[in-house]
């Protein structure tokens, strides 16, 4: 069985000769992830509300950093080596483009001809081609150049677009390196690694979601006893969230968590009112971790669980428990009319700007995606080149450039 600490997860794709000092290789992975420059532009890409629109509210990079916490604890908790799993959590978001979720339906649109675009696939994609740091001896990017186990534990999905068409995490031109990351591991299985950044992925949007509608009002927290809210409300998390559920086991679910000594019976955006709804998020955090944490001991036992050794198991109730929170979030912040015509417009927006770069190519590229251009072999590989460029944007260099190329 593959562990952390053998030659075959800490082997890198590129060769790299010895470093000196006391780093290991997953701290190195770590050190390469958190200064580059994709992760810095998530400080300019959407979580859920627009960044600048509020203060308190999370931006990609606030929530990748609260991902990566919580998954380092509860990584550590079950034996596996911090840093891989809080790497992998660095990592998790790097692919998300302008305006998140909706940015990713506009692009996924504009390169039907090439592929499709999802989010995972496109952050392999960054991590192995597109930052800049190692180069094969064919003068090829290998990107960050990261260890197997990192990228293994980064690999949300590890399956490609012809498995499942709508979460995947590689592009059928990102198959050799993908093929190098998974070898020996089980076919369409993911590592325990994989798995807690997923979780912890789930556990920090879900409770910082509900956290930052109620502090900017899109939720009062007394609808959710209301029986028309709370009959939407599960509705939307059956439908979107937990399709096996029915709703009366939903309702079950938030009913415990309104039922926790933390959870706020109003909020008037006063420091106690901040203080109790603070407490809640530890709280929730804790309460979900510690289940997934007790669930998967009491069925492997102590010891590091490492790589293929193990899976998190999460109980079905904190799963739901999760749910409606993602649900009540999605209901009150991401489907009003108002966020709806928004949305509309940055998806436009991302068409356009699609089309203006492709058709004055390879001029309007930056140098970087003007030199991937050059060697493009077909329509759909320049297709590809044009995609990856504004995959990288900012919300706001996407609205900057969109109208630099209108204006031109």
């Amino acid at each position: 069985m593959t562990t952390p600490n053998d030659e075959h997860a800490r082997e890198r794709w590129v060769p790299e000769p010895p470093k000196r000092g006391v780093r290991t290789a997953f701290e190195r992975d770590r050190a390469r992830v958190l200064h580059s420059s994709a992760l810095r532009r998530l400080a300019d890409k959407t979580q859920v509300v627009d960044p600048g629109t509020d203060d308190f509210v999370r931006n990609r990079l606030t929530h990748t950093l609260e991902v990566a916490q919580v998954g380092r604890e509860l990584g550590k908790a079950l034996g596996c080596d911090p840093d891989v799993v809080e790497t992998a959590c660095l990592a998790h978001d790097l692919g998300h483009p302008p305006f998140g979720h909706n940015g990713e339906t506009a692009l996924d649109e504009a390169a039907a001809g090439c592929g499709g675009f999802e989010g995972n696939a496109q952050s392999l994609r960054l991590l192995t081609r597109l930052e800049s740091k190692t180069f094969t001896g064919d003068g090829r990017s290998a990107g960050l150049n990261l260890t197997r186990a990192t990228l293994d534990a980064a690999t949300k999905y590890p399956w490609g677009r012809e498995d499942n068409a709508r979460k995947y995490g590689m592009y059928a031109d990102d198959r050799e390196v993908f093929g190098w990351l998974r070898a020996g591991a089980p076919p369409g299985r993911r590592c325990i690694e994989a798995q807690i950044m997923d979780w912890a992925d789930d556990v920090a949007y879900s409770v910082h979601d509900v956290e930052d509608a109620v502090h900017g009002g899109q939720l009062d927290v007394r609808a959710l006893r209301a029986d028309a809210d709370r009959s939407v409300v599960a509705e939307v998390t059956r439908s979107s969230y937990a399709p096996d559920a029915d709703c009366g086991e939903i309702l079950d679910a938030l009913d415990r968590l309104q039922a926790l000594p933390e959870w706020p019976r109003r909020h008037d955006g006063g420091r106690r009112s901040l203080a109790t709804l603070k407490n809640l998020t530890s709280e929730l955090i804790g309460r979900f971790c510690a289940a997934a944490e007790r669930a998967t001991r009491a069925a492997y036992g102590g010891g590091r669980l490492t790589r293929y050794a193990a899976d998190l198991l999460v109980p079905s109730g904190t799963r739901l428990e999760v749910a409606v929170l993602k649900g009540a979030a999605t209901h009150y912040v991401m489907t009003s009319a108002s966020r709806l015509a928004v949305l509309a417009e940055q998806r436009e927006l991302l068409r356009e700007l699609v089309a203006r770069l492709e058709r004055d190519a390879p001029g309007s590229l930056a140098p970087p995606f003007r030199a991937d251009w050059a060697v493009a072999a077909d329509d759909a590989a320049r297709r590809r080149v044009v995609v990856d460029q504004v995959a990288s944007l900012t919300d706001t260099s996407a609205a900057v450039l969109h109208d630099a190329r209108r204006r031109g």
